[in-house]
């Protein structure tokens, strides 16, 4: 099962002003997280390995690689993402003097459509509960003052990794710390880099040590271990963090061509990649294969490909095709598709 965030960060062209600028770095990690759910969801996409009985399959290195660097690492940044994301559509809505919750009602049902028809292709997709997740707790967003938004946002978040140890529990609770987090200028923060985001990224690295050695000791798939569930979610701030002070260094500019285009035009990579590997998935027996390397390489290389084509397309449009589609959605309007969105070098 994978989750995934896709609600791009400026809800309305720029009118120029502080308040409308759109936030680079979180499109990047947004681009950053979605390589890292694709690497989770190809194997589940592609059926691999499940007709081999299980006491024949064999752990991997990469099986390694997965468990302790991906799997339950980017869920959690995914499902903050998109609460901060809803926050912002809000705060859009408002400066433009529109009420919020119709656009984001048929914002969210959208999504929830585009989510059922996508589970006809990956049976495992979380759009649908991204979708009716957000509808529940959109009168939280909408209404809560932010102190409200976020405590009750951090103290869900808290319980449902104490309770069940991750999973869709966390989706209230992330999606309210986002947003919360969004009305208090986290974004302004990360892209800051500044001691706030050091002292966060030390505090979670020191965390991140035990629960790793305590993760070891419930081995299998940390989607379905406490231990895997919440060294995911003390990792998933070390990802964020990490990324946001490399994103004050030259590798800003590695960081950006490779994942900003990624994460501007998320949910339509999110989806081609779901048709590309279900297309592949009638032309090669990955059931009968146990080689999750090879499946890897082949998820790397359609990501280095989404990357390049994103980048060209946004070239010469402003949106993706299905980004697009979904704005006019929330906003009930055509919305200009054509003008660059990105610089040509």
């Amino acid at each position: 099962m994978s989750q995934v965030n896709i609600s791009p960060t400026s809800p309305v062209p720029s009118t120029g002003d502080a308040t409308s600028r759109r936030w680079h770095l979180i499109d990047a990690l947004r681009g950053f997280a979605l390589v890292g759910i694709l690497f989770v969801n190809v194997p589940d996409i592609t059926r691999l390995g499940s007709d081999i009985p299980f006491d024949r399959r064999q752990s991997t290195l990469m099986d390694t690689v997965l468990e302790f660097a991906v799997q339950t690492r980017f869920v959690p940044i995914f499902a903050f993402l998109f609460g901060l994301s809803a926050m912002l559509v809000i705060q859009g809505a408002r400066r433009r003097g529109t009420g919020a919750l119709v656009p984001m009602l048929l914002r969210l049902g959208a999504l929830l459509l585009i989510g059922v028809a996508h589970g006809f292709l990956y049976p495992g997709e979380i759009l649908r509960e991204y979708a009716i997740c957000g509808i529940l707790m959109l009168p939280l967003m909408l209404w809560l003052p932010r102190w409200a938004l976020l405590g009750s946002g951090v103290l869900l978040t808290i319980a449902a990794y104490a309770l069940t140890g991750g999973g869709l529990a966390t989706l209230p609770g992330l999606f309210l710390a986002g947003a919360g987090a969004a009305a208090y200028g986290l974004p302004k923060v990360l892209d800051a880099g500044g001691r706030p985001v050091w002292i966060t990224f030390l505090v979670a690295t020191a965390l991140a040590v035990p629960a790793i050695v305590w993760q070891t000791t419930e081995p299998g798939d940390p989607r379905f271990t406490t231990a895997g569930g919440i060294a995911g979610g003390i990792l998933a701030v070390v990802y964020v963090t990490g990324f946001a002070l490399l994103w004050q260094t030259p590798v800003r500019r590695v960081l950006a061509a490779v994942f900003e285009p990624l994460g501007r035009m998320a949910l339509t990579n999110y989806l081609a990649a779901s048709a590309v590997f279900a297309v592949v998935g009638l032309l090669v027996p990955f059931r009968e294969i146990d080689d999750l390397a090879a499946v890897s390489v082949g998820a790397l290389a359609l990501i280095a490909v989404q990357s390049v084509l994103s980048r060209v397309w946004l070239r010469h449009f402003r949106y993706g095709p299905v980004e697009w589609v979904w704005r006019m959605a929330t906003w009930r309007r055509v919305v200009p598709l054509r003008g660059a969105a990105l610089p040509a070098a």
